[in-house]
């Protein structure tokens, strides 16, 4: 898979966006960052501002964002470059299939997944990110200990998440992380602005019997255009 960090055209800061041209193959994670060191994931990054935020308060932890929006992707990447954040990096994928194929097995130690498409009609359901399939992902690609981190404002949705994990014998509930007000997505803060309630749980990873995952695969609308010029 041809890999690298890209440069933009028209400036020598180097952009902090994952090129991938087969997205088949895993990741060469070692490769990516300047400096080996514990790896953490957030699945929808957006703007960036719960990922920056943490990158410029934990410089020894390398950051993987996940975001499929590509004017999100470039902001988020403007806003790493400008605060000279190596431990930054920025996938433009699909979550569930990057969970899948890419990153390393048990090699992650945190995946943090706030407020998630919560498809609230009962038709789309089936179209949630926890479902069995993601709960193997997930499991596969934490490192044993490694915890989950989920927050959302669909309590319906919350409740059904943490019904999957705690039905789930490779995860036990831990405590959900406090984030200052810097680390609140802006999504968060909208929601909090209004008094609405935000549901927040975290389940860590327990040793489990291993086991393959079946082959996935995933309709090419779920990738992103790979001639796109991020």
């Amino acid at each position: 898979m041809a890999i690298n960090i890209s440069k933009r055209a028209s400036e020598a800061i180097p952009s902090r966006v994952i090129e991938v041209t087969d997205p088949t193959v895993p990741l060469p994670i070692n490769d990516l960052f300047r400096e080996k060191r514990a790896l953490e994931v957030e699945i929808g990054a957006g703007n960036g501002r719960f990922l920056i935020s943490r990158a410029a308060n934990y410089r020894d932890v390398n950051y993987l964002a996940i975001e499929r929006m590509l004017g999100r992707v470039r902001r988020l990447d403007r806003r790493a470059s400008r605060l000279g954040l190596d431990n930054i990096r920025v996938l433009r994928l699909e979550a569930f299939y990057t969970l899948y194929y890419l990153l390393p097995h048990h090699g992650v130690r945190t995946v943090y997944v706030f407020f998630p498409d919560p498809w609230p009609k009962r038709r789309h359901n089936s179209r949630r990110l926890f479902a069995p399939l993601f709960l193997d992902a997930l499991w596969h690609t934490l490192e044993q200990g490694g915890c989950v981190q989920v927050a959302t404002d669909h309590l319906d949705y919350f409740a059904q998440i943490k019904r999957h994990l705690a039905a789930d014998p490779r995860f036990e509930e831990a405590p959900a992380m406090e984030r200052t007000a810097g680390e609140q997505t802006d999504f968060e803060l909208l929601f909090r602005g209004q008094g609405l309630p935000v549901g927040q749980c975290a389940f860590r990873s327990l040793p489990s019997e291993e086991k393959p995952l079946e082959p996935l695969t995933l309709p090419p609308e779920m990738l992103p255009r790979m001639e796109e010029n991020l």
